[in-house]
């Protein structure tokens, strides 16, 4: 009888949740499967940290530190206490991302040898990692988003780029009306994480409830293409290709045909639009690497580096990544002329964050991310509301 009624209960729940509109959902709607956060200490070295990254399969990871000894990425106060008695147990103070650590192994910009780069990786790795935090734009600020925050608010806060947001599981904060993004002050007995990638899937699987926008209307029709893209060429060696991903902040760059006509410098980023799209340079391609590893591919041209590390068992592993690319080096392309539909359908299935935009002849045109496309189904969903 007792699971007979909790059967009903659960149906019910059910009937209730279908029912409601997207623009009715709120951020724990999107948190029901979600795992405990994964974190790590400051006092963690570099090395630990990728250690962390690779086997819990993540780009990111939160930085914990003892309660009142730093202050908070953006001067945020987010920290995790006792659900009894509201004792603070740890304070998160930023997060890194493997762009952190990308500029990191950079180094900085003078230092143009690659020999010492090399030579200096040991000792690179070796610093805690609560000394790179703000290298990235997500590490510069927290970004927490309150379990009632409504979808619409959350996926403003998404489509400006930042990819992901703590989402406490029992926030102290009643007051969802203010402006969603950045709260000062969290307190929770613990934390998940929700990432673009989390709200795309979540769009995807209630795609019925959007049919005019992903099923008639082109990327270019709805404005989500960015058309000026920073690339490296088929010559560019790794070294430099890391220097380029700092260089432009960013967690992945286009890999095009060196030009034959005129001189590329292949140290520097170029304009890649209607140049020829061969590969894709990933901030997260690092995260299997071991350090020795590393220090003899630098030297190699960052296209042979993705072709060489798709073979690694890291990218090889039969298991879903949480937040990770996929294994296959496939180039996950669409055309101006490709529905939303199309790009969400690939993103999701690549579990890449960028699709790259290419004509027939496969020049690369513009480049659609998450943030774009999170930004026009927010823009769709407001104006269906208007009518």
């Amino acid at each position: 009888m007792q699971n007979q009624f909790k059967d009903h209960n659960h149906t019910v729940q059910m009937q209730h949740s279908n029912s409601m509109k997207l623009n009715e959902r709120k951020v724990k709607d999107l948190m029901v499967n979600k795992k405990r956060l994964v974190e790590i200490p400051y006092t963690a070295s570099l090395g630990q940290t990728m250690n962390t990254l690779v086997a819990n399969k993540v780009v990111a990871v939160p930085v914990a530190a003892p309660p009142g000894q730093w202050i908070g990425a953006g001067g945020s106060m987010i920290v995790e206490s006792d659900k009894q008695t509201g004792a603070v147990r740890k304070h998160y103070i930023g997060m890194v991302t493997m762009l952190d650590i990308v500029a990191h192994i950079a180094g900085d910009d003078h230092l143009s040898n690659g020999d010492y780069l090399i030579q200096d990786l040991d000792q690179r790795m070796s610093v805690p990692v609560s000394s790179i935090i703000g290298h990235s734009f997500e590490g510069l600020s927290l970004w927490t988003l309150n379990p009632n925050t409504s979808l619409l608010d959350c996926m403003e806060v998404l489509s400006k780029g930042v990819h992901r947001a703590m989402v406490p599981t029992d926030s102290e904060i009643e007051n969802t009306n203010i402006s969603p993004g950045v709260e000062l002050v969290e307190s929770s007995s613990s934390y998940q994480m929700l990432t673009q990638m989390d709200v795309l899937r979540f769009l995807k699987d209630h795609s019925n409830e959007l049919q005019s926008t992903l099923h008639s209307r082109t990327v270019q029709d709805l404005g989500a293409i960015t058309e000026r893209i920073y690339a490296i060429t088929d010559r560019t060696k790794l070294i430099d290709a890391i220097k380029c991903l700092k260089a432009a902040m960013l967690n992945a760059l286009p890999i095009v045909r060196a030009s034959d006509v005129c001189e590329d410098d292949h140290k520097q980023h170029i304009n890649g639009r209607c140049r020829k799209l061969v590969g894709t340079l990933s901030a997260t391609d690092l995260r299997g690497c071991y350090i020795n590893t590393l220090k003899s591919w630098l030297g190699i041209s960052a296209l042979a580096f993705t072709e060489q590390i798709a073979t690694s068992p890291l990218y090889t592993a039969s298991d879903k990544p949480n937040d990770i690319g996929n294994s296959t080096r496939e180039l996950v392309t669409c055309y101006a002329e490709s529905t939303l539909s199309e790009v969400i359908d690939k993103a999701v299935a690549k579990h890449v964050h960028r699709v790259w935009v290419v004509d027939q002849a496969g020049l690369l045109i513009g480049v659609v991310s998450l943030s774009d496309v999170i930004r026009v189904i927010r823009q769709s969903m407001l104006s269906d509301s208007d009518t």
